[in-house]
């Protein structure tokens, strides 16, 4: 399953959100959009392989290998509605 990004009016300008996340807000739907690709694109970057650790729901402690080339599938959708005629 890909990672989504989509791209929309927010807090009087645009900006991305992941989920209920949004990013900062951009002064117009071109920056936003630069900037969730390259949050796209960066999601693709592979790294080293690291331990890591975080808290679930009911408070417990999970620790787990997460491989540096597992990378997520990633995508972009522009969620503004364009105008009809």
């Amino acid at each position: 399953m890909p990672i989504t990004y989509h791209v929309g009016e927010h807090d009087g300008g645009f900006g991305y959100r992941l989920g209920d996340v949004w990013s900062e807000t951009f002064p117009d739907h071109d920056s936003a959009f630069a900037a969730a690709k390259s949050a796209a694109a960066r999601q693709q970057l592979g790294g080293v392989d690291t331990d890591i650790t975080y808290q679930l729901s009911d408070g417990r402690w999970q620790t787990e290998r997460a491989e540096g080339g597992d990378r997520p599938a990633t995508d972009v959708v522009d969620d503004r509605t364009e105008p009809t005629s």
